[in-house]
C-alpha cells in the first residue's frame, strides 16, 4: 500500500550531545490484509521500546483537543446518566487530559498508561489516580479485581498503538460492566486514503482503521459495535460505541452508514490502496517545489509543531536544514531537542518573533485553526503558513 523509505522512531527526539553519534533508520511500509482489510505495519519495535518511561507525547499541550475531550465527558456523563457511584476508566490516559472532566464532575476515574513521564503529570498536577502498564486481557483481570469494573471505558486514539490489537481488545470485556460502554476513537483510514495523510504512517502506529475491519475484532473478543461517530479530530476519526454481545444496547443505523461509505469508496478492494503510492508521490513532489521555490527567492522557512506526523513528512520528504531553519513546539520537554532523522532545532514558539520568518509551515496539519490563531501576529511582518497536504498550499 505505502513504502515511506527508511525513517528513524518519529518520538525519539535527540538531545545536543546526540547528535554526532549514529541514529537507527527502520523501514517503514504500509500493507493491507487481503482478507481482513486491516492496514497494518511489519512488527518491528515491542511497545514497551516506543512507549518508554520518557515519552514525550503530552495531550494536554492541544488546546483543540482538550476542548474536544470535554465536550465527550459532557456528552457521555449525559448519555450515560452517569452518577458519583459510576466509574470512568480510560486506556492510554496520558497526562489526564480527558479523566480530569470526569473528576471535576465528581466521578471515579482511573486511568492506564504505561509511559511514566506523563503519568506522572496525570498523578501530581491533575490527581488523577492512574496505574502504569500496558493493557491487555491479563493486566485487565488484575485490574477488575483491584479496582471494579468500568460503566464507562476510553480509548482515544490508542487501538492503532497497540501490537497485538485482539488482546487488547479482549481487555474490554473483562473490565466492562455487564451494560457499560466502551468507546474507542482513531483516524479513519479511509481519510488516510482520500486526503493523502501519508504522514499519519509512523512506526508507533502498527495500523491503520476502518469499521470494516474493527467489527470482526471486536465480534471475537465478545464485543459488538451498536453506534458509530464521525469526528473532525486527526484529519476526520471516528467514534465507535461498544458493549457486550449480551448488552440491551441496539444498533443504531449509523453503523449501516458507514459500512455503506466504506463500501461506496470500495475499502474492501485493493484498487484505493494501489493507488494510493501514486498520490503520496504528487504530495512529496508538491511540498518540496514549493520549498525550494521560496528558498531561491531568498525566503527564510521555519516550522511549527515537533508532531510524530511531522516527523514522517520531514524524512519521507528528505527535508533537511537547507530548507527549514528550525521547528517550534509548546511542548518543555520537545524545546532543545532535535527532531529525529533531519535533526532540526526545536525550540520554543517566541522564537518565531524575535526571527521573523517569511513562511510557517504546519506540521501538525489537524490543528491549523489552532496554530494559526496562536500564531497570527506572523502576519504583521508579512509571513504566511504553509499547508503540507494533499498539496502544499500557501494561505494567503
Amino acid at each position: 500500500m505505502a513504502d515511506l523509505g527508511a525513517t528513524p522512531v518519529s518520538n525519539d527526539f535527540l538531545a545536543p550531545e546526540a547528535l554526532n553519534r549514529g541514529e537507527m533508520f527502520y523501514p517503514l511500509k504500509a500493507y493491507v490484509c487481503q482478507s481482513c482489510r486491516l492496514v497494518q505495519l511489519p512488527h518491528q519495535h515491542a511497545a514497551q521500546d516506543l512507549f518508554r518511561s520518557n515519552y514525550v507525547y503530552f495531550s494536554s499541550y492541544s488546546t483543540t483537543w482538550l476542548k474536544h475531550a470535554e465536550n465527550y465527558a459532557n456528552m457521555m456523563i449525559s448519555r450515560l446518566n452517569l452518577s458519583k457511584s459510576g466509574k470512568v476508566v480510560e486506556v492510554a490516559s496520558n497526562d489526564g487530559y480527558l479523566l480530569q472532566f470526569f473528576r471535576q464532575a465528581g466521578i471515579n476515574v482511573l486511568g492506564i498508561e504505561p509511559s511514566a513521564s506523563v503519568a506522572l503529570v496525570a498523578r501530581e498536577e491533575r490527581h488523577i489516580p492512574t496505574i502504569e502498564r500496558f493493557f491487555g486481557r491479563q493486566s485487565a483481570l488484575e485490574i477488575a479485581t483491584t479496582h471494579g469494573k468500568a460503566d464507562l471505558l476510553v480509548a482515544n486514539n490508542v487501538l492503532a498503538h497497540v501490537p497485538d490489537i485482539k488482546d487488547f481488545v479482549a481487555g474490554f470485556e473483562v473490565l466492562l460492566q455487564d451494560e457499560g460502554v466502551a468507546t474507542f476513537e482513531f483516524p479513519h483510514v479511509l481519510n488516510l486514503l482520500d486526503k493523502v495523510q501519508f504522514d499519519t504512517i509512523y512506526h508507533e502506529h502498527f495500523c491503520y482503521l476502518s469499521l470494516l475491519a474493527c467489527e470482526p475484532i471486536f465480534k471475537r473478543a465478545g464485543l459488538r459495535i451498536f453506534d458509530v461517530e464521525e469526528l473532525p479530530t486527526h484529519g476526520g476519526s471516528l467514534r465507535l460505541y461498544v458493549c457486550k454481545d449480551r448488552s440491551s444496547h441496539s444498533i443504531q443505523g449509523s453503523v449501516d452508514v458507514i459500512r455503506k461509505k466504506e463500501k461506496s469508496y470500495q475499502l474492501d478492494t485493493d484498487l484505493p490502496y494501489q493507488y494510493f503510492t501514486s498520490k503520496i508521490y504528487e504530495a512529496k513532489w508538491s511540498l518540496l517545489s514549493l520549498l525550494i521555490a521560496q528558498k531561491r527567492q531568498g525566503k527564510r522557512i521555519a516550522a511549527y509543531g515537533a508532531a510524530a506526523k511531522g516527523n514522517t513528512l520531514l524524512n519521507f520528504c528528505g527535508i533537511r536544514s537547507d530548507l527549514i531553519s528550525y521547528v517550534v513546539d509548546q511542548s518543555p520537554a520537545k524545546q532543545g531537542t532535535y527532531l529525529p532523522g533531519t535533526h532540526l532545532p526545536v525550540l520554543a514558539p517566541e522564537h518565531i518573533f524575535q526571527d521573523r520568518p517569511d513562511f510557517l509551515l504546519i506540521l501538525p496539519w489537524n490543528l491549523q485553526t489552532e496554530i494559526i490563531d496562536l500564531m497570527s501576529n506572523i502576519r504583521d511582518w508579512g509571513a504566511k503558513f504553509i499547508i503540507p497536504i494533499p498539496s502544499a498550499t500557501i494561505l494567503d
